[in-house]
């Protein structure tokens, strides 16, 4: 079993878990994942790596509560145990041989897209980011990505923190800036929810911006048995767990991957709704 060394709740419905896993902090890497479950009982789901310390042998991921697994994941404390905790899972990001990049976040894609955003700038790339989120509640990791960026500019749709609006519109003002230096960038890595992944793409492309998105936001399984992430990336079909996470942007069917996305919305939430009335009872026993 694996003990949860600490507990850190970042904000209402997003907490950062330290994982007690010495073999898994030993061969993580950024962009990998790996597969958790709470108890003997309770689903298997896939939550990307944050960091890990090899030396503490230690874990950590970042959780937003949105379903069943993570509302017992939330009621569990420092010092409980998971039942499992299995990785790393999927392929690395490729962070080597770039000179300017730019990695894109939405919301807690931040917690997936900090990790790569790091390794670019422990490779020795000029990293500039762009994040967003709904408000100034919501903002997560800034000082992280601050200090591993040479610009970072932060974006809610309400305007109440940064610049107001989508990430699309910063982003494309910095491909702009890029080209006129004569220093476009070598890369853009977006990672969030699966619209903002589109419109990313569908920015970068006219000015023909290399685009690496990570699909572990449909991932559901985490092994390629269940399907659900399959993608359509070239005109070839992929799994998002096994194949990737990361793809070429520009390649995958973003109106297939969009629809697959919200499958299991309408469980999930029911799925939510009655393992929270079932923790309330116990609390209140």
């Amino acid at each position: 079993m694996y003990r949860i060394v600490r507990k850190e709740e970042l904000r209402p419905t997003v907490t950062l878990y330290e994982i007690e896993a010495p073999l898994v902090s030993k061969k993580a890497k950024p962009g990998q994942f790996i597969i958790l479950r709470t108890d003997e009982g309770g689903e298997r789901i896939p939550i990307t790596i944050n960091s890990y310390d090899p030396e503490k042998g230690t874990v950590t991921i970042i959780v937003q509560t949105a379903g069943a697994t993570t509302e017992k994941l939330k009621a569990m404390n420092a010092g409980d145990y998971l039942q499992d905790f299995v990785g790393p899972l999927g392929r690395a990001s490729e962070t080597e041989g770039k000179k300017k990049v730019c990695v894109v976040g939405g919301g807690v894609g931040c917690a997936i897209a900090y990790p790569v955003l790091k390794a670019f700038h422990d490779a020795g790339a000029e990293v500039h980011a762009v994040v967003g989120f709904k408000n100034k509640d919501l903002v997560i990791l800034e000082d992280d990505f601050r200090n591993a960026s040479d610009v970072l500019k932060i974006c809610t749709d309400d305007g109440s923190y940064g610049e107001k609006g989508v990430v699309t519109g910063p982003l494309e003002e910095l491909i702009k800036q890029s080209i006129a230096e004569n220093q476009p960038y070598d890369e853009i890595f977006a990672v969030g929810p699966m619209i903002m992944m589109k419109f990313v793409c569908k920015t970068t492309e006219p000015y023909g911006v290399p685009t690496t998105v990570s699909m572990s936001p449909i991932m559901v399984d985490g092994t390629g048995m269940c399907g659900c992430c399959r993608l359509n990336v070239g005109g070839e079909m992929k799994f998002a767990c096994v194949d990737g996470p990361d793809f070429d942007g520009h390649k995958v069917d973003w109106d297939l991957s969009v629809k697959r996305a919200g499958m299991y919305r309408e469980w999930e939430l029911k799925k939510h709704e009655e393992t929270c009335n079932l923790l309330n009872m116990k609390a209140e026993a």
